[in-house]
């Protein structure tokens, strides 16, 4: 009983890993499929240029790799289906097993049954009881028997249902492995096509390798012109900057001045505008405070009357039986204490008064000293706008590294720095930036807001357009026409140029970045 339930737990395990990893396989197949078909249609576009080309030798290349990636995947869902036919078959197996089984035992009790099939037979069996409790049993075990042959008969028909749906999975699974096997025997053969036409490529290129070489090494002679080029063009632009950044700072520094000068006067003006306000608060609260000082005296003297009356009135009090005079002087004590009490609450409300005024004049003269500050800051900050001066925005163009788009969306087919020809291993390429191999007609777009410094035609007739970020350039090579002009602000996404023929006649952009005089690798800074 345990190994059949492992069995089963394993066999429901499985069959949830197979369909996932089935699932899995078919999706990464189909993505697959979609950068073929794309690479294809590439391909196609570009059939009536010069197949002679690195770029069209790198999209077949490409193709061939995304094709056995597609076989690889196709042999694994191949073995998994394999895997789940045996499983099947196992499970079979045990099903006609455990069915077998079944029938037997369900064929025993039809045959008991048979025998004594007779109603007068189970009338005899129930009246020959002992007594009535035995013969209560004996109905209910009759009943129960008719049950139990309900049951077998219902289980019996379950796991033929049951064997009948793994039957009908088996088959669906062998007709998936036929499906797959003759896929893969048309991949197998595309492939082969493939590496052919890789092949008849690379003869092309080995058959003309003395002039491709040649081409090659006038394009390399051609790059050190461009690269001189492009060096002198940025340390021209920088001398520029600089010089332009002096000025800058001398007319800067004069606007300031000038500020400076207009703002303190502004400032002297508001401060003999305030000045009378703040004496006269300063009097006004001087004032304030010798009253309330005053009033306060006078209260704390009445106060101190009045309990000085208060206690002879009470001494008079307590020698009222005394003597009548003694009561009359007692009562006049208590009125004047009265009029006391009354002139101190007086001289109280008053010494409140003058403390509450004293407060409202400190409020209002620090109310004036802080308007005072602002309306001086106020005038500073207007003089500095009227003369010109403003604080520096600062280059955005290092912090969006990484983030800024492709400038043009194809295959790259030279990447940044020192790497050996894709062909020809034995001749080393430098590259200032990375090449791009594009449709016909594709149009460059600048990868960052900045402002374009020149456009300049290179030895070869092609343009080439340099954008300055702050202290960064891009630069955009080998267009056959341009969009922009020089000094003319640009935002991301805005049209350069369109892309030119390149030597095999491939269209290819050379983009690079330059730091200063020193060039960096695009891939680092375009997503």
């Amino acid at each position: 009983m345990i190994k059949k339930l492992s069995f089963l737990i394993g066999l429901f395990l499985f069959g949830i890993l197979f369909s996932q990893k089935k699932e899995q396989l078919q999706k990464q197949n189909a993505e697959l499929k979609k950068q073929i078909a794309s690479i294809n249609a590439n391909l196609a576009k570009t059939q009536q240029q010069s197949k002679l080309s690195v770029a069209y030798l790198n999209d077949v290349q490409k193709k061939i790799q995304l094709r056995e990636k597609v076989y690889t995947n196709t042999q694994k869902e191949k073995r998994l289906i394999e895997d789940d036919i045996y499983l099947r078959q196992l499970e079979i197996n045990r099903q006609n097993r455990e069915l077998a089984v079944l029938r037997k035992n369900y064929a025993e009790v039809l045959v008991k049954a048979y025998k004594n099939k007779g109603v007068q037979n189970k009338v005899t069996f129930i009246l020959s009881s002992k007594n009535l409790g035995e013969a209560l049993r004996r109905v209910q075990y009759l009943k129960d028997y008719s049950d139990y042959q309900d049951k077998k008969a219902a289980e019996i028909s379950k796991a033929a249902q049951v064997l009948l749906q793994n039957i009908s999975l088996k088959q669906k699974s062998v007709k998936d492995k036929e499906t797959i096997l003759s896929n893969q025997q048309k991949d197998l053969l595309t492939i082969a096509a493939e590496k052919k036409q890789k092949e008849n490529l690379l003869q092309e290129f080995k058959k003309n390798e003395a002039q491709l070489t040649a081409e090659l090494k006038q394009k390399q002679t051609e790059s050190k012109k461009l690269e001189g080029q492009i060096r002198s063009i940025i340390a021209e632009e920088i001398r520029i900057a600089k010089a332009k950044e002096e000025e800058r700072k001398k007319a800067e520094a004069e606007k300031i001045r000038l500020a400076k000068i207009a703002a303190d006067r502004e400032k002297a003006r508001i401060e003999g505008e305030n000045r009378a306000r703040l004496e006269a608060l300063a009097l006004e609260k001087k004032k304030a405070d010798e009253e309330a000082k005053r009033l306060k005296d006078i209260a704390d003297k009445k106060a101190a009357d009045e309990a000085e009356k208060a206690k002879i009135a009470a001494a008079a009090d307590s020698k009222k039986t005394e003597d009548a005079k003694k009561a009359a002087d007692a009562e006049k004590a208590e009125a004047r204490r009265a009029a006391a009490a009354r002139d101190a609450a007086i001289a109280a409300a008053n010494a409140k008064a003058a403390a509450d005024k004293a407060a409202d004049a400190r409020e209002a003269e620090a109310s004036l000293s802080k308007k005072n500050e602002d309306q001086k800051k106020a005038a500073e900050t207007k003089a500095m706008t009227n003369y010109g001066v403003s604080s520096a925005v600062g280059n955005n163009f290092a912090a969006n590294r990484g983030k800024m788009g492709m400038p043009a969306y194809g295959t790259i087919t030279h990447r940044f720095g020192r790497q050996p020809h894709p062909v020809f291993k034995n001749i080393i390429e430098e590259n200032n930036g990375i090449k791009i191999a594009v449709a016909k007609g594709t149009v460059a777009k600048c990868v960052a807001p900045g402002t374009v410094s020149r456009v300049v035609a290179s030895g070869d007739g092609s343009k080439m357009v340099f954008v300055k970020h702050g202290d960064y350039f891009t630069i955009y090579a080998n267009l056959s026409n341009t969009m922009v002009s020089a000094n003319q602000q640009v935002s991301a996404g805005t049209s350069i140029g369109t892309v030119g023929a390149d030597f095999d006649g491939t269209y290819t952009l050379d983009f690079q970045i330059w730091n200063g005089t020193n060039p960096v690798d695009p891939l680092g800074w375009v997503n």
